[in-house]
C-alpha cells in the first residue's frame, strides 16, 4: 500500500473528528427529540420582590399571601427537582446504552473502513463521557458509580481492542 500525503492524512483527521463530534450530536439531539425535559415551574411575578410588606412591625396580610405563594411554589419546585433528577438517570443510561453500540459497532462492521470507524469510535467516546457527565444530574450517588464503573469497563476494553489487538494483529 502506498505511503499517504499528509494532505490526505490530515484530511482524514479532520474528517474522523468531524464525525465522532457528529455521532455524538446526534445520539444527544436524537434523546432530547424523543424523551422531553421535564420543564421548571416558572417563579411567581408577586414574589419577585425584595421586602414583604410590614404594617409596623407585624407582618400584613399581604405578606402572609406571599409565604402561602413561596410555599406553593417550592413545593412544586420540589416535584420538578425529582423529576429533573429522574430525567438525568435515564438520559445518562440512554446515551450509555447508544456509547456502547456505537462503539461496537465501529469495531466490528467497520473495522476495515478506518476512517469511519474511527470516526464512530470517538463518536461513541464522546457519548460515552456526556452520559457520565449527565449522571452527576440524577442525584443518585449509586446509579452514577454504576455508570462511571460501566463506562470504565468500556473505555478500557475499547482502548484494549482499537490498541493492543490491533497492534499485535499488524
Amino acid at each position: 500500500m502506498a505511503e499517504k500525503k499528509p494532505q490526505s492524512k490530515a484530511i482524514e483527521i479532520i474528517y474522523t473528528f468531524f464525525v465522532g463530534v457528529l455521532v455524538a450530536v446526534f445520539v444527544g439531539v436524537g434523546i432530547a427529540a424523543f424523551y422531553e425535559e421535564p420543564k421548571a415551574p416558572e417563579y411567581p411575578a408577586t414574589l419577585k420582590v425584595y421586602t414583604a410588606p410590614v404594617e409596623g412591625n407585624t407582618p400584613s396580610s399581604a405578606s402572609a399571601k406571599l409565604v402561602a405563594e413561596q410555599q406553593k411554589y417550592d413545593a412544586k419546585m420540589k416535584i420538578f427537582e425529582k423529576q429533573i433528577n429522574l430525567y438525568n438517570r435515564n438520559v445518562s443510561i440512554i446515551a450509555l446504552i447508544a456509547a456502547i453500540i456505537l462503539s461496537s459497532i465501529s469495531i466490528t462492521f467497520f473495522k476495515n473502513l478506518r476512517v469511519i470507524a474511527d470516526g464512530l469510535l470517538l463518536g461513541g467516546v464522546i457519548t460515552l463521557l456526556y452520559s457520565v457527565v449527565r449522571i452527576f444530574g440524577s442525584g443518585d450517588d449509586k446509579v452514577r458509580f454504576v455508570v462511571v464503573s460501566i463506562g470504565l469497563v468500556v473505555a478500557l476494553a475499547l482502548g484494549y481492542k482499537k490498541f493492543i489487538t490491533n497492534s499485535v494483529n499488524e
